[in-house]
């Protein structure tokens, strides 16, 4: 016997005692003569005789729903407490001291070990039935936990799976212009983003320019912004303009994407020769451009993609001259909020150019995102970009 068997063993003969006990407490109140040397005998025996019996007699019912197992306990009880009984009786007889009383007599008496026998197997079969349930729900319990955990695991590796295939979807090297640095940041704020920038080279002496924000975080987000970048990358070319270029992504958009979402998007095409950002907003945020000691918003813009069907956008230039600063963002910068919920906005990014104003595009864009990370202590409740156009 190992120990587990021989503790639950243990604990079997305990409640044996008890119940003895009990039984003794309350024949006394009423008065009633007892032995409770027999009232010991008759417990332990028919308790652990029934406890050896009633286990061949399982498969009976105990597959069963309740209460259909106990109609098929209780005639199975009965069947068995005739030889418990028996047995019973006679051990009582031959070990109790009855001077007054045969071993007919006792089984005459047949009532008190019976009441026992029933009160026994059914608390047995009650508590027994409990712990099987408890233990089956156990089981069922660790194994969804099991599956749940595997499968989480497994969304883990998808998602990250998909992160490494959206990051190479971003521009590996950004190209460069004489005359301009160029650099970009890209934070999610989950695994997958919906954020969007890319950096096309268009002929010698031109980059097309884009940032976009789709609705939503996740991989739903994540799926739209694959869409926009697929739909850039074939758009561009170096005789369209920035609003024909939203104009088409808007309506291949507007046929393809789901009701309730959208793209904020803004394209833009930087010459070197001109010195100029030519650009088409699409319900983006507002550039800001520091130029002459000034950080300042850049008004204007059009509709988001994928609302309306049609939509004309317009065309804006900015002058970029040496020394020059152009900033395209997204809101989870200007979002991103402190401890007392008071948000970066483009207030502080007006503010940060300004006071680096004389750092080169890279260093610019990673102490930027560095300090809104800072800022809101590293809790991004919105997907962050940040293009930096430096004229040099």
């Amino acid at each position: 016997m190992n120990r587990k068997n021989l503790v639950r063993l243990l604990r079997q003969q305990i409640v044996y005692v008890v119940f003895s006990a009990v039984i003794c407490v309350v024949f006394w109140a009423e008065g009633q003569p007892t032995n409770p040397i027999a009232v010991v005998l008759y417990t332990f025996c028919i308790g652990n005789l029934l406890s050896i019996g009633i286990p061949w007699f399982g498969p009976l019912y105990e597959k069963r729903a309740f209460p259909y197992d106990l109609l098929i306990f209780l005639p199975v009880l009965a069947v068995i407490m005739v030889p418990v009984f028996l047995v019973t009786t006679v051990i009582v007889w031959l070990v109790a001291p009855h001077s007054s009383h045969t071993l007919l007599e006792l089984l005459m008496a047949w009532k008190f070990p019976v009441v026992i026998t029933f009160i026994i197997g059914i608390v047995s079969f009650v508590s027994q039935s409990a712990k099987e349930r408890l233990e089956r729900r156990n089981v069922e319990l660790e194994q969804a936990v099991e599956s749940g955990t595997a499968q989480i695991a497994m969304q883990e590796q998808e998602l990250e799976r998909a992160r490494e295939i959206q990051s190479s979807l971003l521009p590996k090297e950004i190209p460069q212009l004489a005359g301009y640095e160029v650099a970009g940041a890209w934070q999610p704020a989950f695994t997958v983003s919906g954020d969007y920038y890319d950096v096309l080279r268009l002929d010698g002496h031109r980059l097309g320019i884009c940032i976009a924000d789709v609705a939503g975080k996740g991989v739903s987000a994540a799926l739209l912004m694959a869409n926009v970048q697929a739909a850039v990358r074939a758009f561009a070319d170096s005789s369209g303009s920035p609003s024909e270029m939203c104009r088409r992504v808007n309506a291949l958009l507007h046929e393809n994407v789901a009701t309730g979402k959208f793209v904020t998007f803004l394209y833009g095409v930087l010459d070197a020769e001109k010195r100029t950002f030519r650009y088409s907003n699409a319900g983006h945020l507002p550039p800001i451009v520091f130029s002459d000691g000034e950080a300042r918003t850049v008004d204007g813009g059009g509709a988001v993609l994928g609302v309306f069907p049609s939509w004309d956008y317009e065309d804006a230039v900015i002058e970029l001259k040496a020394g020059d600063r152009l900033l395209l963002f997204t809101d989870g910068i200007t979002e991103a909020a402190d401890a007392s919920g008071q948000e970066f906005g483009e207030t502080g990014i007006a503010q940060f150019v300004k006071a680096n104003s004389a750092l080169a595009a890279k260093e610019l864009n990673n102490r930027l995102l560095k300090r809104v990370t800072e800022f809101c202590q590293a809790q991004f409740h919105d997907d962050a970009t940040v293009l930096v156009i430096a004229a040099l």
